[in-house]
C-alpha cells in the first residue's frame, strides 16, 4: 500500500476521533456507535488495491493520493449553475452542495401527505431513533471500504418516507453539486429511502461538478421497498474530467414489489457504481439498465448484484457501453439464486462497443445457482462498430461521422428508451447525441 494511501486513511481516522472528542453525550448514541463500528472496519480494511478481487480492474491509487476538503463551505448561487445546463423539471428538486443540503436552491411541490422528506442531518436531530432503525441496516458490514467510510462520516443527505397506499405524483430529484472552484472537494452524502406498502415513488440522483479542481464523491443510498410498492430509481453522472465518484445503492425488496433502476455515466475521471438488490420477497420484479461513455483516460466500473432469496421472482439486467481513446470500462454482474428461491427467472446482458485499439473493456458476469427449478442466463459481448451497417449508410450519402453517430445512438436506444421520467430521458437524449457527435 502506498504512502499516500496510508496518509489519507490516517487523516480520515484522525479527523473522526477529533470530532468525536467534542460530541459530549452524543458520542454514546446508538447511531454514533454504528459509525464508530464502521470506522473500525474501514481502519482494518484500508482502501482497496488491485489485489482485492472486487477491485481487480479498478485502481484507486490516483484517487486516494489526493487531498480533499470534506468540510468546505460554499457560497454557490443559482446563477453559478447556469454553465452546467441543468434542465428545468416539474419535480421536487433537492440540492446538495459539497454533500450538504442547500435550502436556497431546493423546492418541494408535493404535499406533505404524499411523503415525508427531510435533510438527513435534520432528521437525525428530530427523530434519531427512527433514523437509527433504518441507518446502515442494508449497507452494514458490506466489506467494502468506501461504504464503511461513508457510514463512519455520515452527516447529511436525504431521508424520504412514503406512507403506505400513497403515490408521489412528482418525481424527487436529488442534485449533488461539488463546488470545486477553489480547492479539492470531498463529500459523503447518505440517503435513506423508505417506501411503504402499496406506495410508489420516482427518484433520481444527479451528480455534477462546478469548477476545475478535483472532487471526490463517496455516496451511499439505502432503499427499502415494501410489499406491493414500486420504485423507479435513476442515477445520472455528468461530472468533470477531474471528478472521482464511488457510489453504492443498496436495495431490499419485499413481496410483490417492483424496482426499476437506470444508471447513466456520461462523464468523470473515475467512476465506480455499485448497485446491489436483495430480492427478499415472492413475485418481485427487478430491472437494471445501465449506459456509459468513457473517453480520454476515463474509467467507469459498474458492479451489480441481484440476490434472489425467495421463490417466484424475476430480475432482468441490460448494461451497454461505448468506449473511446484510452478509456477503460469494467462490468461485474452477479446473480445469486439461494436454495429457497425456486422458480426464479434471472437474466443479465452486457454489450459494449470499443472504438479505439487503446480502449479496454473488462467484463465478468457471475451466476451462482443453489436451486434447481430456475431459468437464468448471463452473457457479455464486446466488439467494434458494425462495418456493414456503416457501409450501407455511407452508400446512401451519409457522412462517416454522422453514420457513426447514428449507429451508436441506436445502440444506446435500448437503455435510454427505458427511462420513464420524460424530462430526464429528453435531457439524456440531447446530451448523448451531442457527446456522440463530438468525435
Amino acid at each position: 500500500m502506498s504512502t499516500e494511501t496510508i496518509d489519507l486513511k490516517t487523516r480520515l481516522v484522525t479527523d473522526f476521533y477529533a470530532r468525536e472528542s467534542v460530541m459530549n453525550g452524543a458520542a454514546a448514541s446508538a447511531l454514533h456507535q454504528k459509525k464508530r463500528a464502521a470506522l473500525a472496519r474501514f481502519d482494518k480494511l484500508g482502501f482497496p488495491t488491485i489485489k482485492n478481487e472486487e477491485w481487480k480492474y479498478s485502481n484507486v491509487k490516483e484517487l486516494v493520493s489526493e487531498s480533499y476538503n470534506f468540510n468546505a463551505a460554499s457560497d454557490i448561487e443559482l446563477s453559478d449553475l447556469e454553465d452546467l445546463k441543468i434542465p428545468e423539471q416539474d419535480a421536487n428538486i433537492i440540492y446538495f452542495v459539497n454533500g450538504h443540503y442547500h435550502a436556497g436552491l431546493s423546492r418541494l411541490v408535493s404535499s406533505s401527505d404524499q411523503l415525508t422528506i427531510s435533510s438527513l442531518s435534520d432528521a437525525i436531530k428530530n427523530d434519531p431513533d427512527l433514523i437509527n432503525s433504518f441507518f446502515n441496516e442494508l449497507a452494514g458490514e458490506s466489506g467494502d471500504a468506501f461504504t464503511e467510510l461513508n457510514t463512519a462520516f455520515t452527516h447529511d443527505g436525504i431521508f424520504i418516507h412514503v406512507p403506505e397506499n400513497k403515490t408521489v405524483e412528482h418525481p424527487v430529484i436529488l442534485r449533488f453539486v461539488s463546488d470545486a472552484r477553489s480547492q479539492n472537494i470531498g463529500s459523503q452524502p447518505r440517503n435513506i429511502i423508505s417506501v411503504g406498502r402499496n406506495a410508489h415513488l420516482k427518484l433520481a440522483e444527479a451528480f455534477r461538478t462546478l469548477g476545475t479542481e478535483r472532487s471526490f464523491t463517496n455516496a451511499v443510498t439505502e432503499i427499502y421497498v415494501s410489499e406491493d410498492a414500486g420504485v423507479e430509481y435513476y442515477k445520472v453522472q455528468n461530472e468533470s474530467d477531474k471528478a472521482y465518484h464511488v457510489g453504492t445503492t443498496q436495495v431490499r425488496m419485499l413481496d410483490r414489489s417492483q424496482f426499476y433502476a437506470g444508471t447513466v455515466t456520461l462523464n468523470g475521471r473515475f467512476t465506480r457504481n455499485n448497485l446491489n438488490i436483495v430480492i427478499d420477497g415472492e413475485r418481485c420484479e427487478a430491472y437494471m439498465y445501465g449506459l456509459y461513455f468513457p473517453d480520454g483516460v476515463q474509467h467507469v466500473d459498474n458492479h451489480t448484484t441481484a440476490d434472489h432469496r425467495k421463490p417466484n421472482s424475476n430480475s432482468n439486467e441490460l448494461y451497454k457501453g461505448i468506449l473511446r481513446d484510452r478509456s477503460k470500462g469494467v462490468f461485474n454482474g452477479k446473480i445469486f439464486v439461494r436454495p429457497d428461491a425456486q422458480k426464479t427467472n434471472a437474466f443479465q446482458s452486457c454489450k459494449n462497443i470499443v472504438l479505439s485499439p487503446d480502449a479496454t473493456m473488462n467484463t465478468k458476469p457471475q451466476l451462482e445457482i443453489f436451486a434447481d427449478d430456475v431459468k437464468c442466463s448471463h452473457g457479455t459481448t464486446t466488439g467494434q462498430i458494425d462495418e456493414e451497417a456503416l457501409f450501407y449508410m455511407r452508400s446512401r450519402g451519409i457522412s462517416h461521422s454522422e453514420a457513426l453517430s447514428l449507429l451508436m445512438f441506436a445502440f444506446c436506444a435500448d437503455v435510454v428508451s427505458q427511462i420513464k421520467i420524460d424530462s430526464i430521458r429528453e435531457y439524456l437524449e440531447n446530451v448523448i447525441a451531442e457527446k456522440l457527435a463530438t468525435k
